[in-house]
């Protein structure tokens, strides 16, 4: 049976009743020996978004219909510490979920001023918790640490914390790179949800192995084990949480009061009368490997998929662009544009080349001119260019006869080995 703690070793918090909650941080009254004293316990940066930025990602705005949001009330009822202290002791969960006022005054401000983006919150739920799930299962980890996203990012694929920290998990970014999550100036892998939920997994299973104590363990999620490793040197080598809560930074203090209330909403919703938004389940998606340089236009262009559904698909790709002549990388679409894209690739990968790729692979320099750069490009041809849409039936003889230009010279600009097209797909002829 998990230990409730109805109060905090050697020293007893309680919020007065007229905290104020500011836009960052939170006002509680600490005693401590017949003594008191004021404090401010900065909130994690997941409980300052404002609704709108939650709702501005693609999976958002097509999937969860903020018209019918159920039966969410505004009233939220009010309940006694014991009954707090039940519910948490009856959660599923091998984590502690200890009781005390702070966590009190966490559920209040989610089940409170907050309760909008819970109901955001249950519906995003959808799209990422079986991906959490999977990933914590395989590491044989406790399934509440799928809630820790919540703190961390309020489940916004593109969060950006103040210090650099990215995407759903929130990785800095010599973190991730430990944990190989790939960072450069077109990809950040910590945005990818797949990789960075997997990533995490491994990242909790060690700080686990390190503390043997999930509150430790999620406090260094937070703040990093350096930095609870220097708090439990100043608590003479304490190793509860709660223990050592003075020598922690400011949003750590708040991090597991912040996590406990996080569960408990996620828990009992229905009893302060807050309703998951109406969401629809997305459509299932694939992956394909992507072998050479890549923008999103040219598949956008071809495959008849909306710019904005690949980014968000594939939020790792910072720039709409995937380098594939550097690596092998994956390109995320759904099910039903999979054989599209590779009965098409071939063209997709020339559609648009020297538009969108500016990289210069040569510069000329001549000896008797100051060094001067030249851009080298493949083959073109002079005019104007334009698209021709192959119909049923056409011929490459054909269409070179329409424009006035050779069959090889088709070949080069569009990239064909051969004569063979299919019809819907889009020729570059320069004319």
């Amino acid at each position: 049976m998990k230990r409730i703690k109805s109060y905090y070793p050697l020293i007893f918090f309680f919020l007065l009743a007229t905290s104020q909650v500011k836009a960052q941080s939170v006002d509680v009254t600490i005693k401590e020996n017949g003594t008191e004293r004021q404090e401010s316990i900065e909130l994690p940066k997941s409980m300052t978004y404002p609704l709108d930025s939650l709702l501005s990602d693609w999976k958002a705005k097509n999937y969860i219909d903020l018209g019918k949001d159920c039966s969410t009330s505004e009233v939220n009822p009010q309940f006694s510490d014991s009954v707090y202290i039940d519910r948490l002791s009856r959660i599923p969960a091998v984590m502690e979920m200890p009781y005390n006022d702070i966590v009190r005054k966490f559920i209040e401000m989610y089940s409170g001023r907050l309760r909008s983006q819970v109901s955001f919150m249950l519906s995003a739920c959808n799209f990422y918790m079986p991906i959490f799930e999977e990933a914590l299962d395989a590491y044989n980890l406790p399934f509440e640490l799928k809630y820790l996203p919540i703190i961390e990012s309020a489940l916004n694929p593109s969060a950006v914390s103040r210090v650099g920290a990215s995407g759903l998990w929130q990785f800095m970014l010599a973190t991730g790179k430990m944990y190989g999550l790939e960072s450069n100036s077109l990809v950040d892998e910590r945005r990818d949800p797949i990789k960075a939920t997997w990533a995490a997994a491994r990242y909790l299973k060690e700080l686990y192995g390190i503390y043997g104590d999930w509150n430790l363990v999620i406090a260094a999620y937070n703040c990093g084990p350096g930095t609870i490793n220097k708090a439990i040197r100043r608590a003479d080598g304490k190793t509860d949480y709660w223990e050592i809560y003075n020598y922690l930074p400011k949003e750590t203090r708040g991090y597991v009061p912040a996590f406990i209330a996080a569960n408990y909403v996620m828990t009992y919703y229905c009893d302060h009368n807050i309703c998951p938004m109406e969401t629809d389940i997305p459509a299932a998606t694939d992956t394909v490997q992507v072998t050479k340089n890549l923008h999103f236009e040219q598949i956008a262009d071809l495959c008849g998929i909306s710019m904005e559904q690949i980014k968000s698909l594939n939020p790792q790709y910072k720039k709409n662009i995937i380098p594939g002549d550097n690596k092998p990388y994956t390109l995320r679409l759904p099910q039903s544009y999979i054989s599209t894209f590779i009965d098409q690739q071939d063209t997709i990968y020339v559609h648009r080349m020297d538009e969108l790729f500016h990289n210069r692979k040569t510069i000329a320099i001549k000896d008797d001119v100051p060094p001067s750069r030249t851009r080298s490009k493949a083959t073109v041809g002079k005019g104007n260019l334009t698209y021709h849409k192959i119909k049923s039936g056409e011929t490459l003889g054909a269409i070179a006869e329409k424009y006035g230009v050779r069959v090889k010279d088709i070949q080069s600009w569009n990239g064909l080995r051969n004569t063979r097209i299919a019809a819907g797909k889009r020729l570059k002829i320069y004319k």
